[in-house]
């Protein structure tokens, strides 16, 4: 019975739970009915211990760390840490340590006005006649009238430089990030004595904290400065260095800072200068950072109505004065774990090897933790050597970078995250709602981060009190809201582009409708009714009704609604005869987020019986409105050569490998091009699209290329997971982490492409943050997708490894996230499911697809259930 039954199944990682059960049940027959087998039942006791460690390791990722043997000479190479708030990009120079600073509320300019071009919408009837007149040239040239001001402008904080003056040869260099426990640890040697240093960003404590240490007494030596890019002035004394200035602008409109630094010394002595700090003699200097602005909220001006700042500062620092570097490192771990140890995942096995006669466990890849970060990219790219443990460690870098630049209320993640060097970051460092604000929350609540997108929800909040105006002052539309390509930390919402500048993404308006969706998702994974009602509901409506007020009677087909003037961000077109534009009408991108927003408003008033009892949702045609407007969009059409048509007209792109594939947010992010209605049995989906679309979006990708940029790579990614190509999502997965060189690399070496820098922040290149969170939010497309239809029994699906790539074929996950409120275990062997678990704070009913077979699970309230 053993060797045929037992121990096959014991040894096959599906069923070890099962076969310690079986196990322990055979050691207690033993021990009852055969006192001669004494033996027998202590090797079985053995076993059942090493099939126990075997389980526990099971779900153990190994540790997930960057590291490198050598300083951080350009900004792509440093290490970021970041409090949500108040960020800092770490060097670890070994005669100068640099420190980029960053705090997320430091922009140039104030509050909108909201008076800004009113009256601009009396050139829509006119772009409109161009269009439907076919004179695209000429509309183009008068997009430029519906044009408004630009973005502000993101801002660097300060730069600190901690000067060495120990002498001696530097030798056994290590520097690294410790992403499970989001703190920085630097080791040298200088002669013969060993520095460390540490560092961490903590949110409780609002803190930036570094300690210095030597292993032998008295022998910290060094200056510390302070300064800034933007307009400032130092203040030193014994006690702490004070930075205060104010973003780049009229120091009487902008937004101003108190930045503090304060050294704690052991042993040695201070001696203040001007303008720097000298530190004698010490055995031990810690380091604390904190700032505070005068941001005082979206339509606060930052000077007569900012907030207390030097205030804060002081109280910051006081708060301080209660806790140990060792309490306020162990409060911010805790905290930071709180939210990053809720995933945990393997893209590997761990396997059972036996070394000078005994049973060890050791995953399949841990020898690419030996080597250093930017080498193991490198072979990565170069050599073939395809490294579970790197892709699982972007992975949760990706996790970690969420965590660390999203807990400022009303600000959210911007183009940078948190971290730029520049004075004047790319892009204004802003909010480019066309798709790289909505990519950096794709992993929010899938990979269990929902809190990380609480700063998008106020954000949208106050884009939708502005966006009333943009609404009437540029297109006459008094009912419902409006944002546009850019928005910055005042929560501008105009159209873009200052009367001079392409329409193909500074006339886009559909920001608002596209950005809503998050709101909805929110609801769909965490069930919060109350969020649906008094948040979500009202602004998805509010973005509704501005759309059903800007869409339009088809002229060339009566009872067809469509869009006009259209744009499909950022791409242009050629027409039939031969003009190269970016005005259109009836594109195919405005019509996707269109219908994906009129249907999920629908479903959210839906959702909940509670919400009839609001106001808002007293008037039950509001809804029926979106549905038969719906039905009457400008239907998804098939081009020449099998794609889906970008443009109303088979026209071709200009560009035929463009970036941008915003006519696919139906099937990604959006959720209206479903897979599902050819998995499950017919009419079980009403509302998904029919085969051919899905042929058509794969043909899409086909064409474009693999060859693009690192957020794009991230898109289709998650483009290719749902249309369940395993295959190729992996393989441009892969794309995304391509080697890439610092921007200012001018060495023999130098590549510059889409994909990944040395410390693994997304290369757009330049940097783009939204990379990293696309290539994240892929990797849980790829292991776990999930579906709702309310006119379906049940109405959450959840797939189980619905595109998985064969590299991938053993791994476990714990703790990612399914639409209806579901938190999901699994483990998997030679492709196929062999454990799984689901939680529900709610329990409820979910059909699970597992192993090519779809079951329907009833889950209990607050307990784990098991399916497989």
């Amino acid at each position: 019975m053993t060797d045929g039954f037992l121990f096959p199944k014991l040894f096959n990682s599906s069923l070890l739970f099962g076969g310690i059960i079986e196990i322990h049940y055979i050691c207690t027959i033993i021990m009852r009915n055969n006192e001669q087998s004494y033996n027998m039942t202590k090797y079985l006791f053995s076993l059942l211990y090493l099939c126990t460690a075997t389980a526990m390791q099971a779900q153990q990722q190994l540790p997930m760390k960057l590291w490198y043997s050598q300083p951080a000479q350009y900004f792509e190479e440093s290490l970021p840490i970041g409090n949500g708030k108040l960020g800092a990009l770490v060097y670890g120079g070994t005669e100068v340590d640099s420190l980029y600073l960053n705090d997320i509320t430091l922009w140039t300019g104030q509050p909108v006005n909201r008076q800004e071009d009113k009256g601009a919408y009396q050139w829509i009837p006119e772009i409109r006649k161009a269009l439907f007149d076919e004179n695209y040239q000429l509309a183009d040239s008068l997009q430029l009238h519906v044009q408004g001001h630009n973005s502000q402008h993101y801002q660097p904080l300060s730069t600190i430089y901690i000067r060495d003056y120990t002498s001696g040869k530097v030798s056994n260099y290590h520097r690294q990030l410790n992403i499970d426990s989001a703190l920085v640890n630097i080791s040298y040697k200088k002669g013969d004595v060993k520095f460390t240093r540490e560092y961490f960003a903590s949110h409780p404590d609002k803190v930036i904290a570094i300690r210095i240490r030597s292993d032998k007494p008295q022998q910290i030596n060094c200056e510390l400065v302070l300064t800034s890019q933007v307009p400032h002035k130092v203040k030193t004394s014994a006690s702490c260095m004070n930075l205060m200035g104010h973003a780049i602008g009229d120091s009487d409109n902008s937004i101003h800072y108190c930045f503090q630094l304060i050294p704690k010394l052991k042993d040695g002595r201070l001696e203040v200068t001007d303008s720097t700090l000298q530190v004698i003699n010490a055995s031990e200097l810690i380091l604390y950072f904190i700032n505070e602005t005068s941001f005082n909220g979206y339509d606060k001006h930052p000077v007569r109505e900012g907030a207390p700042y030097i205030e804060m500062v002081a109280d910051d620092a006081w708060h301080l004065v209660n806790y140990s570097y060792d309490q306020l490192k162990e409060r911010h771990v805790k905290d930071y774990q709180s939210f990053y140890d809720r995933v945990k995942i393997c893209l590997g096995a761990n396997r059972t090897h036996i070394v000078e006669g005994k049973a060890v466990q050791k995953n399949e890849d841990e020898e690419s933790t030996q080597i250093p970060t930017d080498q193991l990219l490198k072979e990565y790219t170069d050599n073939g050597n395809n490294s579970r443990y790197l892709e699982t460690l972007y992975f949760q870098y990706g996790r970690y970078l969420l965590i660390s630049s999203s807990r400022t209320a009303g600000v959210p993640a911007n183009l940078q995250g948190l971290w730029t060097p520049h004075k004047f970051s790319p892009w204004r460092g802003n909010y480019t709602v066309n798709i790289n604000l909505e990519e950096n929350y794709w992993p929010a609540f899938v990979a269990n981060l929902a809190e990380m997108a609480d700063p998008l929800d106020d954000f949208i909040k106050a884009l939708a009190d502005n966006g009333k105006h943009t609404a009437a002052n540029y297109y006459g539309i008094e009912k419902g809201w409006c944002s546009s390509h850019n928005s910055d930390i005042w929560a501008m919402t105009n159209p873009v582009g200052e009367k001079n500048e392409k329409p193909e993404w500074a006339n886009w308006n559909l920001g608002g409708a596209w950005l809503v969706n998050t709101l909805w998702e929110r609801y769909l994974f965490t069930q919060n009714k109350d969020h649906l009602k008094n948040v979500a509901y009202p602004l998805m409506k509010g973005a509704a009704d501005f759309c059903k007020s800007w869409l339009i009677e088809n002229p060339k087909k009566p009872n067809e609604l469509i869009t006009a003037p259209s744009t499909s961000p950022e791409n242009e077109y050629i027409t039939d005869k031969g003009y190269h534009g970016m005005t259109c009408y009836g594109g195919t991108a405005d019509l996707a987020i269109i219908r994906e927003l009129f249907r999920n408003t629908n479903y959210a008033w839906r959702e909940s019986s509670t919400l009839k009892k609001s106001p808002s949702f007293s008037i039950i045609p509001a809804t029926k409105i979106f549905v038969d407007a719906e039905a009457q969009l400008h239907p998804y059409t098939v081009g020449k050569d099998g794609d889906l048509n970008e443009w109303y007209y088979d026209w071709n792109d200009y560009d035929p490998h463009h970036r941008h594939q915003s006519h696919l947010i139906g099937l990604f992010p959006g959720n209206h091009i479903s897979h599902y209605v050819n998995l499950l049995s017919s009419n079980m989906l009403q509302n998904a699209v029919p085969s051919n679309i899905l042929d058509a979006c794969r043909r899409t990708l086909e064409l474009k290329g693999d060859k693009t940029t690192g957020w794009s790579s991230g898109w289709r990614i998650n483009l290719w997971a749902r249309l369940r190509n395993g295959e190729q999502a992996y393989h441009i997965y892969k794309k995304l982490l391509t080697y890439v060189s610092p921007d200012k690399y001018k060495g023999p070496d130098r590549r510059r492409s889409g994909g990944t820098y040395p410390n693994l922040f997304d290369a757009h290149p330049p940097f783009q943050i939204d990379g990293n969170f696309g290539g994240t939010a892929g990797v849980c497309e790829m292991l776990l997708q999930s579906q709702y239809d309310p006119d379906f029994e049940p109405k959450y699906i959840i797939d189980l490894l619905p595109a998985l790539p064969q590299a991938w074929k053993d791994g476990s996950f714990t703790g990612l996230c399914a639409r209806g409120g579901f938190v999901v275990d699994m483990s998997w062997e030679d492709g196929m499911v062999e454990s799984a678990s689901i939680f529900s704070n709610e329990g409820g009913k979910v059909m699970v697809r597992v192993n090519g077979e779809s079951k329907i699970i009833k889950i209990k309230a607050g307990k784990k259930t098991k399916i497989i």
